[in-house]
């Protein structure tokens, strides 16, 4: 049997996925559920090549059973190491503990009129001090001053961005 590639290709291309399901019965001799047009092309190309040309030879076969059956196949292949390059290093840069810009520095403090009193906060390298006493967050000087669970950013009118 000769076979027209491009003339096969062209016809195909023409036509609808239920015409390819049709053609897919048809070279292979059973159904398919596939309507994916450029799957059903490319495995109906492939079987009328297979048939036109030859299958494997049964070398080939016995051969891609033995790699197939592999138990070390990996799905996707490993991460290339990142190599290491010899640079310099240098001295590290001491970085604040609080990324927020909306804090002052450690030392700094603090403060707010509520209820007829002015309240001072020290901001420390890791938390917060009033009173005497630390807290790990703002909202948990406020809830101490407060009585109630508010957010200590609001509280303290500290705005977004460091604005103040």
């Amino acid at each position: 049997m000769h076979l027209n590639v491009g003339k096969e290709i062209a016809a195909m291309e023409q036509m609808a996925v239920g015409q390819l399901r049709d053609r897919y019965a048809e070279v292979f001799g059973e159904t398919t559920n596939a309507r994916n047009k450029q799957w059903l092309l490319k495995k109906i190309i492939w079987r009328l090549q297979s048939q036109a040309e030859g299958d494997l030879s049964e070398r080939a076969r016995a051969r891609a059973l033995e790699i197939a059956s592999d138990a070390d196949i990996r799905r996707r292949p490993p991460k290339a190491p990142i190599p290491k390059t010899a640079a310099v290093q240098s001295a590290p840069i001491p970085v604040s503990q609080s990324t927020d810009r909306r804090l002052p520095i450690p030392g700094c403090t603090i403060t707010r009129e509520y209820k007829g009193r002015l309240i001072e906060v020290l901001v420390l390298p890791e938390g917060f001090e009033y009173a005497g006493e630390k807290f790990k967050s703002l909202s948990g000087v406020a809830k101490r001053i407060t009585g109630s669970h508010c957010n200590g950013y609001l509280f303290f009118n500290l705005k977004r961005g460091g604005d103040q």
